[in-house]
């Protein structure tokens, strides 16, 4: 177990998460998106999505240690910041996030019903945009082309800051919204 630059996070890998969670000495909390969570989690986790993140909805217990993951690490520090900042004193993340898990060769529960990933869903929109504004500016008017350039001005900047503003929407659309599994 490492410490983060953020507050006093510490990182917990997938061995040492998986021993844990056969104790049952832990809580585990997912931080991705309802779409995201449905689609494939670890077992055993709880859903409080990152763009909804209410600390009250973490169950605070001195005997059991809170471990945050997403799909790479990102988001569950985030969110480790705001049970910091709600007073939280020992927050653990998953080093790698669901990722790390996977390659230690840890299962997963998949719903093949679930929505399609929101990044696949953005390269969906973002190139049928592409592509529509460069047929539009081709063959109507050159100025569908700023439809063009201002969707790849989002991907650089999204691929920059390491936040998607289309990702962000599409996670907000009702069928990706739901957490059945």
């Amino acid at each position: 177990m490492t410490t983060s630059r953020v507050n006093k996070l510490q990182t917990v890998d997938a061995q040492t998460l998986k021993k844990l969670l056969e104790q049952q000495a832990v809580t585990l909390i997912d931080v991705r998106e309802p779409g995201e969570y449905a689609q494939e989690h670890i077992p055993g986790a709880t859903l409080v999505s990152l763009s909804n993140f209410d600390p009250r909805k973490v169950p605070q217990d001195e005997d059991t240690k809170v471990i945050l993951y997403c799909r790479s690490g990102n988001r569950s520090t985030m969110a480790g910041q705001k049970l910091f900042d709600a007073g939280f004193t020992k927050v653990n993340h998953l080093e790698g996030g669901l990722g790390a898990w996977k390659a230690a060769g840890y299962p997963t529960k998949i719903n093949q019903n679930a929505p399609i990933s929101l990044m696949r869903q953005v390269q969906i929109v973002a190139g049928s945009l592409v592509f529509i504004g460069t047929l539009l500016g081709a063959f109507v008017s050159p100025w569908f082309l700023l439809l063009s350039g201002f969707v790849s001005a989002g991907l650089i900047f999204a691929g920059i800051t390491d936040t998607c503003a289309l990702g962000i929407l599409l996670a907000k659309l009702p069928y990706n919204q739901r957490s059945r599994v």
